[in-house]
């Protein structure tokens, strides 16, 4: 299967591919694994890359997209790929499209895992992380045994300044405002599977499973 995750942070989307690739016995594709992987390997548009961001410039969308083109080429995409974390904007849906056409590729889905806000909220701010060891817990989900003290070494306990509410916020908005497009985009193509994220993983997973084969 040919597929893309969509999700906004905190929703869970990072462990499901997990699960997706190992189940499906397809590739997953993260951008940022990519990037490294075509910059180690000097790759033609690795170099154009690692240029842009030598100059602490964004790389732009054709260069990244031939980069994607590139990973796509490999022999364990022949089975299937899953796609993390591109096309981020309908520019780069676009100009995907466009790859995949010319290599004689057709996506089978696009998973889109929705969470209400208030929860990513609450799942993102949660996060704390030891000063000491850097062991993280969260308030929710994973608390320490004493307030605000590591089980591990009994170092204090911070709140990263990317975990506030203002941070997170401004994160959920900056991810909604440029999805917003390709959600729709790939609502009129046939191809989005919406998702509940808020479940339990296991539910979540079976619910992906089952969107997929309709």
């Amino acid at each position: 299967m040919k597929l893309l995750i969509m999700g906004p942070p905190g929703a869970g989307k990072g462990t499901q591919a997990e699960m997706l690739v190992k189940e499906l016995g397809i590739t997953h594709i993260s951008t940022g694994d990519m990037f490294r992987a075509a910059i180690k390997e000097g790759t033609e548009m690795g170099k154009k890359a690692k240029e842009y961001m030598d100059r602490g410039e964004l790389v732009p969308d054709e260069v990244v997209v031939g980069m994607v083109k590139d990973r796509l080429q490999k022999p364990d995409c022949q089975k299937g790929f899953l796609l993390d974390g591109f096309p981020r904007t309908l520019a780069q849906a676009e100009a995907l499209d466009e790859t995949l056409r010319s290599m004689g590729i057709q996506l089978d889905g696009v998973i889109n895992i929705t969470v209400p806000r208030d929860k990513l909220m609450a799942r993102l701010t949660g996060r704390r992380v030891c000063r000491n060891c850097g062991a993280t817990y969260h308030i929710l989900f994973n608390p320490p045994q004493m307030e605000g003290k590591c089980n591990a070494c009994g170092g204090e306990l911070y709140q990263r300044s990317d975990d506030n509410e203002e941070a997170v916020a401004n994160r959920l908005d900056v991810y909604e405002a440029q999805t917003r497009p390709l959600i729709e985009y790939y609502t009129q193509k046939g191809l989005l599977v919406n998702i509940n994220g808020d479940q339990e993983i296991k539910k979540v997973f079976e619910d992906i499973i089952a969107g997929l084969k309709k």
